[in-house]
């Protein structure tokens, strides 16, 4: 039998209050493994059918997911805490015939679709495809060459992407998420902002880390904390997964279905989406964008359907061509 020793500095008193420490984050680790496979369980044993209801009962129940988080479920029943931001009215982000081309190579044509405000969308297709350009274009950064994009009066967007060249090296984490304020304001609630650091499985002296010294994973959480905390009503997040460990994915998860809002995934995770998408919108080659109401099991079973041997087939991406005049 092996025997490890765990070594501890200072006194028999500090040995306690380390020893008890450990004890608690052992604890917290073990509580944090089984909600993980309990919710693992519960969605391998839904059936297809029941996973489809549940979109679409999610679409249906906007009002009572926004009056819950108004006045029900509290920040401290969610391991990440997404606060609401103002009601959504009737248009969200809607898309007429949008048309965008980049030199002779047309990224989407006639591209068509609208948010429902209790949405979840996943955003699909290969790279250079063209997703992070619609976000562009939802932002204004960008503007479509022919159609119109609009975004509804009562929309209050929060962009996450995937650049983290904001994140300074030199802050602590804390200091990075809260910008050093002990209280932090979340959308209309405040908040101890430790409190809030810490539902991003940063506790104890890890919020004292320098953003430098972090993995990829870690930053990516920075990242996310920083700007869910904005109180947002409408979520665009580019790759939101990437380095994440699997309690912290199923946190988001749970997060992103208790959101009382809109929420835009682009991501290359098919099974995240697949639990969590109320829509699909895919970018399939040749410029098309297809929007499909289900989630990514049953756009695929759609594509199938639609395309027939050649959804079976790889390929790469193909754009048609600018034609002017």
């Amino acid at each position: 039998m092996t025997v490890t020793g765990i070594p501890y500095h200072g006194n028999y008193s500090s040995w306690l209050e380390q020893k008890q420490e450990r004890l608690r984050r052992e604890e917290k680790a073990e509580s944090e493994r089984q909600r993980t496979l309990e919710r693992e369980l519960e969605w391998i044993r839904m059936s297809p059918k029941a996973r489809h209801a549940k979109g679409k009962a999610r679409i249906n129940s906007y009002e009572s997911l926004l009056t819950q988080a108004t006045n029900g479920r509290a920040a401290s029943d969610l391991e990440i805490y997404i606060p609401p931001g103002p009601r959504l009215g009737d248009v969200v982000v809607e898309a007429d015939g949008v048309t965008k081309a980049y030199g002779n190579r047309v990224l989407v044509e006639e591209m068509t679709f609208h948010l429902p405000p209790g949405g979840i969308v996943g955003v699909i297709g290969p790279n250079g495809a063209g997703k992070t350009t619609l976000f562009r274009m939802i932002t204004g950064q960008e503007q479509p060459d022919r159609g119109a994009i609009r975004i509804g009066q009562t929309v209050k967007l929060a962009y996450v992407d995937q650049s983290r060249d904001v994140l300074e090296p030199n802050k602590t984490i804390w200091e990075m998420i809260s910008d050093g304020q002990d209280v932090i304001q979340l959308g209309q609630r405040e908040m101890q902002s430790r409190a809030y650091v810490a539902r991003f499985n940063f506790s104890g002296s890890d919020q004292q880390k320098r953003v430098g010294t972090l993995s990829g994973g870690e930053r990516n959480r920075v990242h996310l904390a920083r700007m869910l905390k904005e109180g947002a009503n409408v979520l665009l997040l580019d790759e939101p997964t990437n380095d994440l460990d699997v309690n912290t994915m199923r946190a988001l998860e749970e997060a992103l279905e208790n959101f009382a809002g809109c929420a835009v995934v682009i991501s290359h995770d098919r099974w995240f989406l697949d639990r969590i998408a109320t829509h699909i919108l895919a970018f399939e080659g040749d410029s098309h964008v297809e929007w499909f109401e289900g989630n990514y099991s049953d756009y695929e079973a759609d594509r199938k359907m639609r395309l027939g041997a050649a959804a079976e087939q790889p390929h790469r991406i193909k754009y048609r061509q600018l034609t002017r005049g």
